[in-house]
């Protein structure tokens, strides 16, 4: 038996790891927030609320203790929803002996400080930390599915230490440096998603669908660069190929609420039917402010902030992009 990992969070991602993780071997601690879910775990052998029909190995052993979850531990990745990333790690950092490796797999931003998850991490105390990103759901890597993703970090010990602990024939790991590009990518394509999930909503093809993912991508890269990201990095996995999947996949959270949010329904109306995190509704808002503070255009994330927030008929936001004065494509382009 190989070392342990405690993955904090057992929702269908969480889950899906904590599966992955097993399969090559090692003893996984599952943490779930609720005691009433670690046991509906330990007694079904399966996640029927966030990951149904994917079964939990014998190595996998859920418990709501955080304390004996991480105790022993020789990674810790943490899968909780962006706006918990600060208080879980609060919990955790009495437990967490100096150096252990942190790996945070929630795409993001801190609305009420609009601050990057491992940024959060840090001031939190939290001494090594890395950021898994890329075209990755759940759904099919809890079922073994070919899957590739990169892992950031500040320095290539830490990045190689994961890409090894998550490496496997299912699952292709690459290192990254740019950690800031990585988790921009990571966090502001959920917001493209809601906009093409709205679009399909409103049944305009894919034409359209196809407009909104480049011209998102443009703005993604336009703020993630402007706060210290590298270009080549929104080219890559955490940016244009997570971006592709969470755009044209059912199994998108952001893209099915921008779905039904197209159709007519309420954002309440919508929450209560996806019945897990929407991260792109937080990250539209934080995203818009920090839009506004560098001077970035990022007229995408406006109209569904508009919509959003404003109660904005999702028709008008179409007109809105598709009238907005000519331009060239290129910021700051010319002849």
């Amino acid at each position: 038996m190989k070392e342990s990992i405690a993955v904090l969070g057992a929702g269908s991602w969480g889950t899906a790891l904590a599966v992955l993780l097993a399969h090559k071997g090692f003893r996984v601690n599952l943490w779930a927030r609720r005691p009433e879910l670690a046991t509906a775990l330990r007694e079904t052998g399966e996640n029927k609320t966030y990951l149904p029909g994917v079964r939990l190995t014998g190595t996998i052993i859920p418990t709501a203790d955080l304390p004996a979850a991480v105790k022993g531990a020789g990674l810790v990745v943490l899968s909780v929803p962006s706006h918990a990333v600060r208080s879980t790690a609060r919990l955790l950092k009495p437990f967490l002996p100096k150096g252990t490796v942190v790996v945070n797999t929630a795409k993001g931003l801190e609305l009420e400080t609009k601050k990057r998850l491992s940024q959060v991490l840090v001031e939190e105390g939290l001494d090594r930390v890395a950021v898994l990103s890329g075209p990755s759901h759940a759904e099919e890597v809890g079922r073994g599915l070919p899957t590739t993703v990169v892992v950031a970090a500040a320095d290539r010990e830490t990045a190689e230490y994961v890409q090894d602990v998550f490496m496997d024939p299912t699952f292709r790991v690459y290192t990254n440096p740019d950690i800031i590009g990585v988790e921009f990518g990571g966090a502001l394509k959920n917001i493209i998603a809601l906009a093409t999930g709205m679009a399909d909503g409103l049944g305009l093809g894919d034409n359209t669908r196809a407009a909104l993912m480049t011209r998102g991508m443009a703005e993604i890269a336009r703020l993630g660069v402007a706060l210290g990201g590298k270009v080549l990095t929104f080219a890559g996995l955490s940016g244009i190929g997570d971006l592709i999947v969470t755009c044209t996949s059912m199994y998108s959270r952001n893209r099915r609420a921008g779905i039904l949010l197209g159709k007519g329904q309420s954002l309440e109306e919508v929450l209560d039917a996806v019945g897990m995190v929407v991260e792109g509704v937080r990250t539209t808002a934080a995203a818009r402010e920090l839009a506004f503070q560098y001077g970035i255009k990022m007229p995408i994330t406006e109209e569904i902030y508009q919509v959003l927030y404003k109660g904005k008929p999702v028709g008008d936001c179409v007109a809105a992009l598709m009238e907005r004065p000519r331009t060239h494509e290129v910021e700051s382009g010319d002849w």
